[in-house]
């Protein structure tokens, strides 16, 4: 009995997390999945294979915010490669950085997401970048609290298909996006 109460709880909890199978907003937080669905902009999640990411712009000039429900306001941005590109974040939150702060880090491809944000936990003196990883990183923004900013400037060298993602501890698992470079 116990063993069935468990499952018809769990499918419950599935079926209420699903998403109805809406391929734009898959795998992407709810509210900046439905962002991007309202804006008709594809979420980082669908950008391989999808028609629609042909109409995102080229702008190598980024502003992003943050914010206390761990999100980042965008998740996908298309940019000239071998350009300079600059980039902002803002902390929009309202919770002390010490529980909320927030960063942007743009990673190589082929970079373990997973295991770099989890060996990272442990180096918070070191902006929590996993000293190991240090070369994955191509930029980075500082942790920026509630109503801060960051600016950086960087090149993405090659064309591709890059990984940014929020390192405060627990982060990454929803504060991710993707950068195209073309």
């Amino acid at each position: 009995m116990k063993y069935l109460f468990t499952i018809i709880i769990g499918g419950l909890l599935f079926s209420a997390c699903d998403n109805g199978g809406d391929k734009n907003t898959r795998g992407s937080t709810a509210d900046t999945g439905r962002l991007a669905k309202a804006t008709d902009k594809p979420t980082a999640i669908a950008t391989h294979n999808n028609p629609a990411i042909e109409s995102e712009p080229v702008n190598n000039r980024i502003v992003l915010t943050a914010n206390d429900r761990m999100q980042y306001s965008d998740t996908l941005f298309k940019v000239k490669a071998g350009e300079k590109i600059s980039l902002k974040l803002t902390n929009i939150g309202k919770m002390p950085k010490n529980s909320m702060g927030h960063n942007f880090t743009l990673l190589k491809t082929g970079t373990d997401i997973t295991k770099f944000a989890s060996d990272g936990m442990r180096f918070r003196d070191r902006g929590y970048i996993p000293p190991a990883m240090k070369d994955s990183v191509i930029a980075h923004t500082p942790l920026v609290g509630p109503g801060e900013s960051a600016q950086i400037t960087f090149v993405i060298k090659n064309k591709g298909y890059y990984d940014f993602i929020c390192l405060f501890p627990n982060h990454y698992g929803s504060m991710r996006g993707k950068i195209i470079a073309e």
